[in-house]
């Protein structure tokens, strides 16, 4: 019988390791698994690789692990945004990696990655600091980028709904980078709202199947 529901946060983050490249989804706080986050926090994992499309808000999720100097580098398109006190405060001391990637970029090759992509040409970035040390190409006229894919040992995403398979439905907007990331990590964990039983969620709903989902983790659980 195939169950992914884990029946603790602890268990959710098991194995992951110091060093490890964590991809993150969340647009701003909108669909953010700062619950996983936290306990990674909590665990004491070091030396992180983040993936997301912002560098943390508040002092809560990507946030807090920047506080605790446990990120060495992030990856993401918005670094600075209202409430990123920790990104600005420890990258100023010169304690952070960042790279900056557009964020239809940004998708494009966490999506790339899922799929097995080797690279693809994009025009955004030309001309700019984005193009320092990437492969250009003439196509049709216009100049490209090479871009690379991005692999990542773990996926961290949060959904409104799971059945014990690890099929998940969104809320709205807080589906946002979810369903490109889930594909991408090499273990991929949903943080969930709340666990429906087999057969109960609409397929025509499901927007990421459980193939991708390794691990569930339900806030009714723990």
């Amino acid at each position: 019988m195939i169950n992914k529901i884990v029946p603790t946060l602890d268990a959710a983050i098991d194995g992951i390791e110091d060093g490890a490249t964590v991809l993150v989804g969340g647009f701003g706080e909108i669909g953010t698994p700062n619950l996983l986050l936290g306990a990674l926090l909590r665990r004491g994992t070091r030396n992180l690789t983040i993936v997301t499309n912002n560098a943390g808000i508040g002092d809560a999720g990507i946030a807090a692990l920047l506080r605790e100097g446990a990120v060495r580098k992030i990856v993401c398109s918005y670094p600075r945004s209202a409430g990123s006190i920790w990104f600005e405060e420890v990258y100023a001391r010169g304690e952070l990696e960042l790279e900056l990637v557009p964020q239809g970029t940004l998708s494009e090759r966490i999506r790339a990655g899922g799929a097995g992509v080797g690279g693809f040409y994009v025009r955004t970035g030309v001309g700019t600091a984005l193009a320092e040390g990437k492969e250009t190409r003439e196509i049709d006229g216009q100049t490209y980028l090479l871009e690379q894919p991005i692999h990542a040992d773990v996926a961290f995403i949060r959904a409104h709904s799971a059945d014990r398979w690890g099929n998940l439905v969104y809320h709205a907007s807080a589906r946002n980078f979810g369903p490109v990331m889930a594909p991408a990590g090499r273990l991929t964990i949903a943080e969930v709202a709340r666990v429906v039983p087999l057969g109960d969620l609409n397929p025509e709903h499901i927007v990421t199947p459980g193939i991708f989902v390794d691990r569930v983790w339900s806030e009714n659980h723990d």
